[in-house]
């Protein structure tokens, strides 16, 4: 356990680079968590991940660009520049796969995810041969490294950030067009293309500044993991929006924080984690589609229709021994209610201490019932 000065600290931001960490990667949660919710109603959650596996051979061709132009090649903004390059071209083959064939979306992501991943871990292996230039720490962009931020660090991911969310934002309208019905959106003249080339335009944004934080491999789950935990709490659009977004902040400031606390876990996967396990609360406590409110209404529902067919059974059993004339509320033997409906004698002896918690019967002797005043 860390000492509360340590922890107090942390919660505090007073030390330097823990507050350009921690800050860093929530604004990248907000932003992924609002990007990611278009993904999630676009049906492409695949989307994110072969973007981010998209991005590995554009930094080892930049790295090797660099180098043969004199520099070290460790320059941060040409490697997100050339990220950036690879991203877009990963966007490119899948819209080319898809509007030029009869492949479904989910082929394209597969094929560029696998593909592209392919050639930069080949093209990582190529340029570490390459003379008087160190390839050491490339790697930190497929597992992240967070603790690496510094303050032009924190400021690109605080550009790119705000600009995608204000993005976001103001074509707020026309995204939710195009997630739900984009043969409509068609039909009534909006750009479709342009619009969903933007849209993927500002995941690849928010991928690529993610690289440093968590890394191409966890990225996706930055991407998708707050905006499906937000499904869970709300059926309305701008609600999950802004939920998503406070998932994914409260996700990468938690995550970020408890590295901080522990040096010895990496912050990109503890933010993952941290995520999963909103995610995890989520699906089983919301209250709108968590599973143990769904499993609670169900049993109340369950319990209800149990109660009406009881009362309905019991008043058939009446009214079979009236013989024409009035109804009357008369004790009647148990089994009469199992001819008249298909009840176990355990489901009846269930249904019957509820209806007694209810105050819908009465016991009047060995195996007989009778029907209550409320009942």
């Amino acid at each position: 356990m860390p000492p509360f000065q340590d922890i107090l600290e942390v919660i505090l931001l007073q030390n330097y680079n823990t507050r350009l960490v921690v800050l860093s990667t929530t604004m990248l949660g907000i932003a992924a968590g609002l990007i990611g919710s278009f993904l999630l109603l676009r049906k492409r959650s695949l989307m994110g991940d072969a973007l981010s596996h998209a991005t590995l051979p554009g930094v080892a061709i930049a790295f090797a660009v660099m180098v043969s132009l004199g520099g070290t090649g460790k320059s941060l903004p040409g490697l997100l520049l050339g990220a950036t390059l690879s991203g877009v071209a990963g966007i490119l083959t899948m819209l080319l796969i898809r509007n030029t064939t009869r492949l479904r979306d989910d082929v394209a992501m597969g094929f560029v995810l696998s593909v592209f991943f392919g050639v930069g871990v080949a093209s990582l292996q190529m340029v570490q041969s390459l003379p008087g230039a160190s390839a050491a720490g490339l790697e930190s962009f497929i597992y992240g490294k967070t603790a690496s931020i510094v303050q032009s660090d924190f400021l690109l991911i605080a550009i790119v950030a705000g600009v995608a969310s204000l993005i976001s934002l103001a074509l707020l309208k026309e995204f939710l067009l195009l997630c739900f019905d984009d043969a409509y959106a068609s039909a009534q003249g909006w750009p479709t293309l342009a619009l969903d080339i933007l849209l993927l335009g500002l995941v690849t944004a928010v991928t690529v500044i993610g690289l440093q934080s968590v890394g191409l491999i966890l990225v996706i789950a930055f991407l998708i993991t707050p905006a499906t935990a937000a499904r869970f709490w709300t059926q309305r659009l701008l609600p999950m929006l802004l939920l998503s977004a406070v998932i994914g902040g409260i996700s990468g400031w938690l995550g970020a924080s408890i590295s901080a606390l522990t040096p010895n876990l990496p912050a990109g996967a503890v933010i993952v984690l941290v995520a999963a396990t909103l995610f995890l609360i989520s699906m089983l406590f919301a209250p709108e589609r968590g599973v143990f409110p769904r499993i609670f209404r169900h049993a109340r529902l369950r319990k209800k229709v149990d109660r009406q067919h009881f009362l309905r059974a019991a008043y058939e059993v009446l009214e079979s021994t009236a013989d024409g004339e009035k109804v009357a509320n008369v004790p009647f033997d148990l089994s009469r209610l199992l001819d008249k409906r298909t009840w176990t004698p355990h489901q009846l002896k269930q249904i019957l201490r509820t209806a007694r918690r209810e105050d819908h019967i009465e016991s009047t002797g060995p195996g007989k019932i009778l029907l209550s005043e409320p009942g």
